[in-house]
């Protein structure tokens, strides 16, 4: 039996309070809670695990292929190369042309991670690192091909450099950037080494030769002439 008009009224207005509600769970909780002030940059933020901040870069894994900038929707990835790239299977470094240019363009960055998923050598994350004030816009553009030549992968704040007195959670903060804690390749607890493939990477690098492998005795033996 359908129901009368003056019903279907009062319904309609009760299901549209209750998605109101429901959509203002959230937001109600968050609104009668504590607000608690954070002191930074005199203690440290308080970030969440999946936080999209400024990327850090692998150099040494990039092979260049512009993949991240393809996927980029506002264009602000720069890549230049001398000559193709491609990953050495035995040293999990890339070889080939040197990278001229690998940069981001953080005034028109959206942080979306997009650049993040095509990446087929996954050299390109999305960091801890959520404060980069600059004067210029041609601050906010981080070469971090010239990142690299100082053994760094992702950008620092302005104010940790300039400042004098700077807290302990950013002097270990500086430390985890410096020593990659947050990689887990061949070159964990490494960091020299790290940087001499970081510096490699900058230079045309030629794939190193393999090696014949050593022939078996049983082989050997077959290969050898056989008496008549």
């Amino acid at each position: 039996m359908h129901a009368g008009p003056g019903r279907d009224y009062f319904h309609n207005i009760a299901q549209t309070v209750k998605s109101i509600l429901i959509g203002m769970r959230i937001t109600l909780k968050y609104c009668f809670a504590k607000t608690v002030t954070v002191q930074y940059p005199d203690v440290a933020p308080t970030l969440q695990p999946r936080f999209r901040g400024f990327h850090y870069y692998e150099i040494e894994k990039c092979i260049a292929c512009d993949a991240c900038a393809k996927a980029c929707p506002v264009d602000c990835i720069y890549i230049d190369k001398t000559a193709p790239r491609k990953i050495d299977k035995e040293t999990g470094v890339a070889v080939g042309g040197a990278l001229v240019r690998y940069a981001i363009d953080y005034s028109k960055c959206m942080f979306c991670a997009l650049c993040t998923e095509p990446c087929p050598t996954d050299c390109i994350h999305m960091g801890n690192v959520h404060d980069m004030s600059a004067y210029t816009r041609e601050n906010m553009i981080v070469e971090f091909t010239e990142l690299a030549k100082q053994g760094l992968q992702t950008p620092q704040p302005l104010w940790m450099s300039v400042r004098r007195h700077v807290p302990q959670w950013a002097t270990d903060r500086q430390r985890e950037w410096q020593e990659y804690t947050h990689s887990a390749d061949g070159f964990a607890g490494q960091p020299e080494k790290r940087r001499e493939a970081m510096l490699k990477a900058l230079t045309e690098q030629e794939a190193p030769k393999k090696k014949p492998a050593a022939k078996k005795e049983g082989d050997a033996a077959e290969a050898a002439p056989k008496d008549s």
